[in-house]
């Protein structure tokens, strides 16, 4: 189970299938993100793709009758409109037409009509509708999918589409489970069961054998869990998303102080960067001495291309010069961002706010943790976001608290200008399964939970910076074990529960995922299980507190109402 597979996959078929000779890619906004992400443009260009081009984009009327079109699009109606105009005056010699997902025969049938000269070489669906970030991750690129804690309507179409095509890349007719308590999540539930169930032609999948499970789609909610966002973390991955924010593969330097012209804008591609790949879940402890290696290997190349003596030394040179050149570029770009992690790090102070972060989400001492949080709050040297985030953690965790002081911790947060404003919404966000179970404040019933905790407890952490174990790990290792689901993940539909574990998971997370969910899922998959994470779109802290934002308004203060004076941001602020 491979995500970034699947879909280049798919990406070779629609190039093989238009034969040799040159092409040109045709793509909209989304799609162009897909195979941005899934190959190289060097790599296209090696499968005789020579131009890329938007449907949306204004194009000159110059008919290139010699080159061959391959049109990857969405099914959308925006889209079949400018293909259609397109066909009826059509700039190339021949086309190949490929929807990353399900289309309505009505549209096939207004676009053959539309094909007067028989241009159309090719028809087909595809299913790579979602943009494949990590090999066991995928994204559907939707920042914000709730409004007053309900559906967005077009952010569950799309979020329907994406995970019937995630289902039919796989070739999975899965059960279907959904956090119980969550709309969100048996809503779209509920829709992908309804469109597997109507196009039934397309999920007559063989049956697994010797009455194995099914694979399974378990689709939760972040309300359930709004602690893990939330956190600073230390694996290489999840550190430069959280201080410099990775969009769509894509780090934005240009801000950093003396960075090289061409490090303004730098990619992260496990496909393409075999450090990246291998260091993605390496803690920044690693990835220092890790890059250390890699920079004396490096010296000692570039040491022994200066020694350029004879005929055969020159042959050699050519030859390693493209992987020197290569390699030159993987040292220089992963020690610019490193050094600029290094320097947030020493200018946020971290370490200290990592710590307090961990200990509140992870263990009840209040007096204490109140006064840790007061300090670093009001002395300023910590950053008003880094502020907010110890807030919203202690607001969370001591809501019920009978000496919660989160009124004076907002007060001091709103004389040094952070939004106070967001910690009344995160109030309202949080589910009341989370408020039950995330920091134990229902007496726990459940013996294997209550065991696991002691035991917990009892180990104590290797690591004072990752005691944090984020809700996903809890729910996979019921999964995997085989422990009954039925009350906590109810299974849509008429299906039949089984009791052996299902060989496959695809967990898709309501709200957005986590780059350590994503560590927890790489983990199980080391052990052996095959299980890949999705999400409306992939969280850092700043984007998590978007969602809340977009998700809260209209909706009514009913869990904060007595931090009335802090549910409106002040003038001038969002």
């Amino acid at each position: 189970m491979n995500v970034i597979r699947a879909i280049q996959m798919y990406i070779d078929k629609m190039i093989t299938d238009a034969g040799p000779g040159m092409k040109i890619l045709m793509m909209d906004r989304e799609t162009i993100s897909i195979v941005s992400m899934a190959f190289a443009q060097s790599e296209m260009l090696q499968k005789e793709v020579f131009l890329f081009e938007r449907l949306d984009s204004v194009r000159s009327n110059e008919k290139l009758k010699y080159l061959k079109c391959i049109v990857f699009i969405r099914p959308t109606k925006e889209n079949i409109f400018m293909l259609q105009q397109e066909l009826q005056s059509p700039k190339f010699g021949s086309y190949y037409i490929y929807f990353s997902n399900i289309i309505p025969r009505t549209d096939i049938k207004i676009l053959a009509e539309s094909d007067e000269g028989e241009s159309v070489q090719d028809f087909k669906e595809i299913y790579a509708d979602y943009l494949p970030v990590n090999p066991n991750l995928f994204s559907l690129h939707i920042p914000t999918c709730l409004q007053a804690l309900n559906w967005n309507p077009e952010a569950l179409e799309r979020s329907t589409q994406g995970l019937i095509s995630v289902l039919l890349s796989f070739k999975f007719r899965p059960a279907i489970r959904y956090r119980a308590g969550s709309t969100a999540a048996q809503t779209l539930a509920k829709k992908v069961h309804e469109t597997i169930n109507k196009e039934t032609a397309l999920f007559s999948f063989r049956p697994p054998e010797d009455g194995a499970a099914p694979p399974l789609l378990l689709i939760l909610d972040r309300r359930d869990d709004p602690i893990t966002p939330l956190l600073n973390q230390w694996t290489y991955q999840s550190m430069v998303h959280e201080l410099l924010t990775i969009n769509k593969q894509r780090v934005d330097l240009s801000r950093v102080a003396g960075v090289p012209k061409d490090l303004k804008e730098v990619v992260l591609s496990t496909e393409q960067d075999e450090f990246y790949a291998n260091n993605l879940y390496a803690n920044f402890g690693e990835i220092a001495t890790t890059i250390k290696v890699l920079m004396d290997e490096f010296q000692k190349k570039a040491n022994d291309q200066r020694k350029i003596e004879s005929i055969a030394d020159m042959k050699n040179f050519v030859e390693t010069y493209p992987q020197f050149r290569k390699m030159s570029g993987t040292v220089t770009k992963h020690l610019v961002l490193i050094s600029e992690l290094s320097v947030q790090v020493g200018q946020q102070q971290l370490f200290e706010v990592s710590e307090l972060e961990q200990e509140i989400a992870c263990r009840a001492d209040h007096s204490t943790q109140l006064q840790r949080v007061k300090r670093l709050v009001s002395e300023g040297k910590i950053s008003a976001a880094n502020a907010l985030r110890l807030v919203l953690l202690y607001a969370m965790r001591y809501e019920r608290h009978a000496n919660c002081d989160t009124s004076g911790l907002l007060k001091l947060l709103q004389d040094r200008g952070g939004r106070s404003h967001i910690v009344p919404r995160m109030l309202e966000y949080i589910s009341t399964v989370a408020r039950q179970e995330l920091f134990n404040t229902v007496k726990i019933t459940d013996a294997v939970k209550l065991t696991r905790n002691l035991i917990k407890e009892l180990k104590g952490v290797e690591n004072v910076y990752a005691q944090h174990e984020c809700v996903l790990k809890g729910t996979l290792e019921e999964v995997i074990k085989g422990r009954p689901l039925d009350a906590q993940y109810p299974i849509m539909g008429n299906e039949v529960p089984f009791r052996r574990p299902p060989a496959e998971v695809i967990v898709f997370i309501v709200g957005g995922a986590t780059y350590e969910e994503a560590l927890a899922v790489h983990r199980y998959n080391q052990e052996g299980c095959r299980i890949v994470l999705g999400g409306t779109t992939i969280h850092n802290s700043e984007s998590f507190i978007e969602e809340v934002l977009a998700a809260t308004v209209g909706v009514p203060f009913k869990h904060s109402r007595s931090l009335q004076q802090f549910h409106h941001a002040p003038a001038g602020t969002a």
